[in-house]
């Protein structure tokens, strides 16, 4: 297991980063399904090997990989002649890493991956050099309630063109790294007005990140946060409690004084500070 979360932990953190490198996260998947397959087909020696060395530093009892393997409570007459390197390698060891490829084919099947790549195009590092125009009314096409095929396809294709060249000419959009940060900056320069079709694009490339990342680490938060000694909270508190504690990075910068500040300036409150 150990081996396992060590090939993906990289993955992990790329995708779970809200600041996410999308290419990069993509490249990452692949590189690590090739690494799995690699483990999977000349890994296990080596794993018994460190395994061995590990039983006879502290005295544990190794089994004779040729002997006949069986479970508890079974009768050795009844069993096919399944060997402990089988059982080890192919019911365990391989059924694992198969279990782990299987996971990743089906959250990065191709159209998702399709996605992220369009996706992708959108991001405005060294002066959006991934921009690709073909690929964002590829990426559109997978909103039809948003964009109409005949109307806004057509006219979303001449808007992407004057749109790179006018931020790869503006100075302000020079220095941008996230796709948070150029939806933040058309707001601020104005250009989601002069470019509506673009900044709906933005809009949604920018929500998908969250909607993959930030969802899974509020459905772990709540097997914390939803304790026994909260299983009864309103959810107003329940709500608070998660914001919080998810949040916990933006939270941490606010000041004690601050707060106290806040709450003794509530007309409605049930208590003093």
């Amino acid at each position: 297991m150990k081996l396992i979360l060590g090939i993906s932990y990289e993955l992990s953190q790329a995708l779970q980063r809200k600041d996410q490198d999308l290419l990069n996260a993509i490249a990452l998947v692949k590189v690590v399904k090739c690494h799995l397959q690699e483990v999977r087909d000349n890994g296990f020696d080596e794993l018994l090997q460190e395994t061995n060395i590990f039983a006879n530093k502290y005295d544990i009892d190794i089994p004779n990989m040729n002997d006949v393997y069986c479970p508890k409570g079974r009768s050795r007459r009844r069993l096919e002649s399944v060997t402990f390197f089988h059982y080890f390698k192919v019911e365990l060891f391989n059924t694992v890493i198969d279990t782990q490829i299987q996971e990743l084919n089906d959250r990065f099947d191709n159209v998702n991956t399709k996605l992220l790549e369009c996706l992708s195009c959108l991001n405005p590092r060294d002066s959006f050099a991934n921009f690709n125009k073909e690929k964002l009314i590829e990426f559109a096409r997978f909103y039809p309630l948003e964009f109409d095929e005949l109307a806004d396809i057509h006219f979303l294709s001449s808007s992407l063109s004057n749109f790179i060249v006018d931020v790869r000419l503006d100075s302000d959009f020079g220095n941008l790294q996230t796709i948070s940060d150029l939806a933040l900056k058309m707001v601020e320069k104005g250009k989601d007005i002069v470019y509506p079709l673009v900044y709906l694009l933005i809009k949604l490339a920018f929500v998908l990140p969250v909607a993959t990342a930030s969802v899974e680490r509020v459905f772990s938060a709540m097997t914390i946060v939803k304790d026994k000694l909260r299983n009864r909270m309103s959810d107003d508190w329940f709500n608070s409690c998660m914001v919080t504690y998810v949040e916990r990075d933006i939270f941490d910068t606010i000041d004690d004084e601050d707060i106290m500040q806040y709450f003794q300036g509530m007309k409605n409150r049930r208590m003093l500070l």
